[in-house]
């Protein structure tokens, strides 16, 4: 139960990576065209039986939506995807990664696959973001943004589990 917590924590702390490294990435011009009123206002749809939109920029617009997209950030795509990590070696009965290091910055690579394949094409936006804003870059975007994710989880269950 322990190492769940510290996942959830680490995914929290990735998140908070993954936004700076967004913000530096931008201001060089690679952008996934995501941002975190998108992620609300998918997130509001989501709740009310939407999953998919023919391009979210058009979808009606949610007061508060940028709250929400900053909740499902967090505690969902931040905390909650974590738990996969320790959750995917108790199921397999795989060995714990010995470098939380690495085994944090693969899981953040593979957790790539989720904009990718998931998010983007519920955006309308097709797969890896191939239809997304004009001069977004969604496919390197989200690798590169998901690098520091997973970095911080591997960082903090590592912390956690010699404290």
């Amino acid at each position: 139960m322990e190492l769940l917590i510290w996942a959830f924590l680490g995914g929290m702390v990735g998140a908070v990576l993954m936004d700076v490294v967004e913000t530096y990435a931008a201001k060089i011009g690679i952008t996934s065209g995501v941002n975190i009123a998108l992620i609300g206002r998918w997130f509001l749809s989501l709740l009310r039986g939407q999953l998919s939109h023919p391009n979210i920029l058009n979808s009606k617009s949610y007061p508060h939506e940028v709250k929400a997209g900053w909740i499902f950030h967090f505690l969902v795509g931040g905390g909650g995807v974590a738990l996969l990590y320790p959750l995917f070696f108790r199921f397999t009965g795989l060995p714990f990664p010995n470098s939380q290091l690495l085994g944090g910055l693969l899981f953040g690579l593979t957790t790539s696959l989720l904009p990718w394949f998931v998010l983007l094409p519920s955006f309308g936006w097709g797969l890896f973001g191939r239809r997304g804003p004009q001069g977004s870059n969604a496919l390197v975007a989200s690798m590169l943004s998901h690098i520091p994710y997973g970095l911080g989880i591997g960082a903090v269950i590592a912390v956690g589990l010699h404290v």
